[in-house]
């Protein structure tokens, strides 16, 4: 596999620290800038927001530049963007420098994932992304905990000042080991919405949403839920989430693998249908720890491994607008992370946290439901071809 694929995979992993890294410092900078924390908390929603929605738009007005050159000005916004966020005076400032790190950070993404499938031959493509989607995911389950370990030692900006500081090796590695590469053909914005007529295209992105939506609604309320069950506290819930995020990490590159292998269709049904009755038996393992830990990085691994088969899946049933269709798929992904934690926080409110797993469950059995409804969509269009081949 190119080794261009490893680079991209560090860029993702840097630029993905910076959605969580407020996570576990909320109360720190809800102090120092003298704000509620549930407005700290918007600097994360504003994130997401920023970063769900800009991310089809930016790679559609950028489809003509060519994109090493089109990555570094990206990172250039995003070096400035957290260098506003670690000298911001006040609240509004880092809202802003949180709107446009969200940003970059989508366009960023987008390209990472693009440029990885478009530099390998069609045999390891699944596998490429997977690759670079390790990089988000340990970017994700490691952005809270690194926050929170910097931010209590030298205060809330030094996570920040990091990213910073990875940011320039990250330029540094594009500008001297990534050669020039010309984007394809630019697609008209009309045409690239077309495509999102197509029923089986909705479907495949509604798959994506009401997957991860069936993730966090679990995931999101990880902690509180090992509290309320187990009575862990301190050090064995980070031993826990170590271990969580291990798996996820492996479950990345895992998903790319059986792609390339089994093909995506194969794929995505068989990790959701894995994954549902994983996440569904976790209630059912609480009278035995050792049961729950295996089940656990179960349900950890393939929460992230059905990933690269669906953006493979994407590709395959949209290859002329194969970029735009994996920028909407991240957006795609970030809404269901948004839904699914808003779910989590209403099945506590009304049933309790026992009931998380069940739920996000249902999500995943309706996301299995909804994907296999594309590929039946996809194997009646063959067989209308083929009849319309004979007739002719």
């Amino acid at each position: 596999m190119d080794k261009r694929v490893y680079l991209l995979t560090i860029v993702s992993f840097v630029v993905g620290l910076v959605e969580l890294i407020l996570g576990g410092i909320l109360h720190l900078v809800a102090h120092d800038l003298n704000v509620s924390l549930g407005k700290v908390g918007m600097l994360i929603s504003i994130f997401s927001f920023a970063y769900a929605i800009s991310g089809p738009i930016l790679l559609s007005i950028t489809s003509k530049v060519e994109r090493k050159k089109l990555i570094l000005f990206t990172l250039l916004v995003f070096l400035f963007a957290n260098v506003l966020a670690m000298l911001s005076p006040g609240y509004t400032i880092l809202l802003l420098a949180r709107v446009l790190s969200g940003m970059s950070a989508s366009l960023l993404i987008s390209l990472c994932v693009t440029i990885a499938s478009n530099i390998v031959s069609e045999s390891y493509r699944a596998r490429a992304i997977g690759v670079v989607f390790m990089g988000v995911t340990a970017s994700l389950v490691l952005g809270v905990p690194l926050g929170l370990v910097l931010g209590n030692v030298f205060g809330w900006r030094a996570p920040f000042l990091l990213i910073v500081i990875l940011t320039v090796l990250s330029i540094t590695c594009i500008y001297f080991f990534m050669g020039k590469m010309e984007p394809k053909p630019g697609i008209p914005l009309k045409e690239q919405l077309r495509s999102l007529k197509s029923r089986k295209i909705i479907l495949i992105q509604l798959t994506s949403l009401l997957f991860l939506s069936g993730h966090l609604t679990l995931y999101a309320y990880l902690t509180p839920y090992l509290q309320t069950t187990f009575g862990l506290e301190g050090n064995w819930i980070s031993i826990i989430l170590l271990l969580f995020g291990v798996a996820a990490i492996i479950g990345g590159g895992f998903g790319g693998f059986l792609s390339d292998r089994f093909g995506p269709q194969k794929t995505i049904i068989g990790v959701i249908i894995i994954f549902t009755i994983s996440i569904s038996s976790i209630p059912f393992t609480l009278d035995f720890f050792p049961a729950f830990i295996i089940v656990m990085m179960i349900w950890s691994m393939l929460s992230w491994a059905v990933t690269p088969a669906i953006q493979s899946y994407l590709i395959d049933s949209a290859p002329e607008t194969s970029d735009i269709q994996q920028s909407i798929n991240n957006s795609a992904q970030h809404f269901g992370i948004a839904f699914g934690s808003m779910i989590g926080g209403v099945v506590i409110e009304r049933a309790g946290i026992e009931m998380n797993p069940i739920v996000g469950g249902v999500f995943a059995l309706f996301a299995l439901f909804v994907v296999s409804l594309s590929m039946v969509n996809r194997k009646e269009s063959r067989k209308n071809i083929n009849s319309a081949n004979i007739a002719k």
